[in-house]
């Protein structure tokens, strides 16, 4: 867990179709594909919309520091292989998405993966403020048309995944309820266990304390709503039902949605022009 020095960063004008300082749901969403089988690729959307430059005052996010307690592991030998911008792999009930959804503006990604929870990412995106790709491991729950949100008694997940410290990214937690990508009633939540000159869309409306760590809820009216850490998580374990019934509690969510997807990953929006790497090295989704 985090507790690291904040830095201020100054936000910055969005004149581009993806905002990377502002990642939202509402306005001009991408193009979703629709929702796939179970022997399809499953498509795990990155919010994106046009916004307009923010007049909030400067966001204070953290500056990564690597911890003591990640775990060492590496994937030496990939059973997967991709550059596809929609290239993907099913492996252990997980599917491993590169997900270079914002093609029009992304550079080149190549994702290696040796197993669903082992895999790593290299990523060249030019220094602009677009959200350009969300790499990332998901679970569809049934065929992505999703359980209600009652009939779990668990929800509950683990990570472990380090971005690269430089750049703008987010390595966050994607959750769709009551469907998934862009469509009526569909609301996303996102957990961001890693920020770097990222804001989310929407206004900080509240806070929220478990496990020891803290976060920034933020939400917008189109059914987003975000929980940023205010402390690097590198590794470590989440209640996801204890978030998403806060957030129903606090009328951002309706009552009892569906719980359709679950996703970790990292959102690029530049790495400077630069390649830079995202490794992931644990992951895992129970539910009951």
């Amino acid at each position: 867990m985090r507790r690291r020095m904040l830095a201020v960063v100054l936000t910055i004008p969005f004149l581009v179709v993806a905002g990377c300082g502002d990642d939202p749901v509402g306005g001009a969403a991408a193009p979703v594909p629709a929702a796939p089988s179970t022997t399809s690729p499953s498509t795990s959307l990155s919010s994106a919309t046009s916004v307009s430059p923010t007049t909030s005052s400067p966001a204070l996010v953290p500056t990564p520091t690597p911890p003591s307690t990640t775990p060492v592991r590496g994937c030496r030998s990939p059973e997967f292989t991709t550059t596809d911008p929609d290239g993907g792999w099913s492996d252990g009930g997980y599917y491993v998405h590169n997900n270079m959804w914002n093609a029009d503006e992304a550079g080149p990604e190549t994702l290696r993966a040796c197993a669903y929870d082992n895999w790593y990412v290299e990523s060249t995106q030019p220094d602009s403020t677009s959200v350009k790709t969300y790499p990332n491991v998901h679970k569809d729950i049934n065929d992505q048309n999703g359980k209600p949100f009652n009939d779990y008694s668990v929800i509950k997940t683990t990570f472990a995944g380090r971005g690269p410290g430089v750049g703008i990214y987010d390595v966050a937690y994607d959750l769709w309820l009551n469907g998934v990508g862009d469509g009526a009633g569909v609301s996303e939540l996102m957990v961001w266990t890693e920020n770097l000159k990222q804001q989310p869309s929407g206004d900080k409306l509240t806070t929220y304390t478990a496990g020891g760590s803290t976060y920034d809820v933020w939400a917008d009216d189109d059914g987003y709503v975000a929980f940023v850490s205010r402390s690097t998580q590198y590794s470590g374990s989440l209640d996801l039902k204890a978030m998403i019934a806060f957030a129903i509690g606090k009328g951002f969510i309706p009552p009892n949605p569906t719980v359709n997807q679950i996703g970790y990953g990292i959102e690029f929006c530049s790495t400077g022009g630069g390649k830079a790497r995202f490794t992931l090295t644990d992951f895992s989704v129970t539910m009951s």
